[in-house]
Order: structure tokens, then sequence, then C-alpha cells
């Protein structure tokens, strides 16, 4: 327990009424010294909490004196409500349970016109509906343990199931988690390859946190591990349809490189990446708006693809 966590605590065991306790006490309560007790209180009294203290029953809070509920204006109040949603909205049976309490906790501690605000909005802000109902819950990733040790710069070690359905034991030194379209990926250093790697998490199991610290030599550059181009990426190059332009930007895969106006109806961009089946499949939602130029390999792909969607 931090000492933020710790205060707040301490500030709601003595505002109860009738309720004092000793140095002793509070320090069995929260198994830290008298000493750490007494720094407590003086940081309580600089942010002008009333600690009262009686020399035979001990410490308490001025009679009346109440902790401030958890205040929120209802504009702050509707953003969190997005976030909670995006959050149960997600496939990680784990994350949908987690935002579930979070909600609970904020609820229990608002005023009652913030608390009515928020219960009208809970059922009927939603985001992402197909993933909310439409996708089946899993367990995986033990997201908060791979995020603990982005916060402590801890090595990762885990069980992890590739594509291909091969299992095996990684260590990782984990730099960033990324939500991508329908799931969450943890993106590290692999000490199995040597090299910057990208890791779903519902093919995450058994997470460990090593006592092992890892080291950033400069400061994360966070688009450079999202957008990396691997050895094996080949330069892609499309022509696409005015209109679809900025829903192909929003939703792409992979940075792009270059992008110029070819005539009145399409935009020319170039990228690169390096799964060409998957960027095949993936290119096949905007129909005849996009055009393959580049590579003979993409459009043969396309072609081929075509042909077995009609011969099935």
């Amino acid at each position: 327990m931090n000492s933020s966590e710790r205060r707040l605590k301490l500030m709601l065991l003595l505002q109860q009424p009738g309720k004092r306790l000793t140095v002793d006490e509070l320090a069995e309560r929260f198994d830290v010294s008298r000493r750490t007790i007494f720094r407590d209180f003086n940081a309580l009294q600089e942010i002008n909490v009333p600690v009262t203290w009686d020399r035979y029953s001990g410490y308490g809070l001025i009679e009346g004196y109440k902790v401030p509920p958890l205040m929120f204006t209802s504009k702050e109040l509707a953003t969190i409500m997005v976030g909670l949603n995006f959050v149960k909205s997600q496939v990680d049976q784990g994350l949908v349970e987690d935002a579930k309490g979070v909600e609970v906790k904020i609820k229990n501690v608002l005023p009652d016109e913030l608390k009515e605000f928020m219960t009208s909005l809970e059922g009927r802000t939603i985001v992402d509906p197909y993933l909310r109902f439409g996708g089946e819950k899993k367990k995986g990733g033990s997201w908060y343990l791979i995020s603990s040790a982005i916060a402590q710069q801890k090595r990762l070690q885990f069980e992890y199931t590739t594509k291909s359905g091969d299992s095996g034991i990684r260590k990782i030194d984990p730099y960033i988690l990324v939500f991508y379209q329908d799931h969450w990926n943890v993106i590290g250093k692999s000490h199995l390859r040597g090299e910057i790697r990208n890791f779903i998490l519902e093919k995450v199991e058994e997470v460990k946190i090593l006592d092992e610290n890892y080291h950033l030599n400069n400061d994360l550059d966070i688009e450079g591990l999202i957008f990396r181009s691997e050895k094996s990426s080949q330069s892609i190059i499309l022509q696409v349809k005015k209109e679809e332009m900025s829903r192909l930007e929003a939703n792409l895969p992979a940075k792009i490189i270059k992008k110029t106006q070819v005539n009145s109806e399409f935009i020319k961009v170039s990228f690169k990446f390096d799964n060409l089946d998957f960027i095949n499949e993936w290119l096949l939602q905007f129909g005849k708006k996009v055009k393959i130029e580049e590579p003979k390999e993409l459009i043969e792909k396309r072609k081929k693809l075509l042909r077995e969607m009609l011969d099935n």
C-alpha cells in the first residue's frame, strides 16, 4: 500500500463517529512503524485535515468532518463512462470484470445526483457493440501483471502459442501495451531472438514477473515500436478512393510512407508490411475502392483469394 492510499484509509478510519485510535493500533493496522504514522498525521495536517488527539483515547477527526466524496463534473463522468465501456467491450474477460469493479467503486462514493447521472449513462453509452455483444469473452494475457512489469521495467516470462499452434517459453523486456482492432498486444524485446517482437495477449499464459530489471538506453520511440518494418516487409502501393482515405488511414496496421494525388478520384499511398496474406484479406473490406499497384505478388494473391471465394 502506498502512502497516499494509506492516508486516505487513515482518514476514513478516523472519521467514524466516536472512533479514536492510538498510534500503536494504527501502526499495527497498517503494518508500519509509529514514525510512519506520525509522518502521515503531519501530511494530513498540511492539507488542513483536522486531526485531533486525546491523551486517554488517541487520535480522531473533529466531530462533523467528512472526507469529501469523489467529485467529478458531469462531463468528466461521461468521459469516464466512455472509457469504462470501451474496456467492457474487450474480448478479455479479465478486463471486462475489472472495468465493472471500477464502475461499482466509483458509483459507491459519488453524491446522489451524480450517481443517478452515472446510472442513466451506463446502459446507454455503448462502445464497439459488435465486440461487446457479439464476441466470445476469453481469458488470457494477465494484462495487469504485464502492465505492472512495464511500470517497474521488470522482465517477463510466459508461455506463448504462435499462430501455427506451437508453444514455448518466452522471456521479454516489455515496453508497451497496444490495442489493435480486436485484441491487446505487448511489444518488447524477445530474448529468444534478440529482436523487438509483438505478442498477442490472448495467446499468453503463465505470466511471471522476473526479479530482473531491464534498462532503456534512450526514450521509447512509441511510434517506431508500433509501426516498425521487419526485414521481411515489402513495399505496398495502393490507389485509394478519396472518400475511403480517412477510414483506411485510421485502421491501416502500418504507417503510410508516401501519399500523392493521382486524379480527382484516387490517392496513391505506399507503406511497408510483412504479411501479404493478412493485408490481402484486410484490404477486401474496401472492395473496388482500393486498387493494388504493387507488388505483383499481392495482386496475384488477391486474384487467387477471389477465385477461391467464388468457388466456395
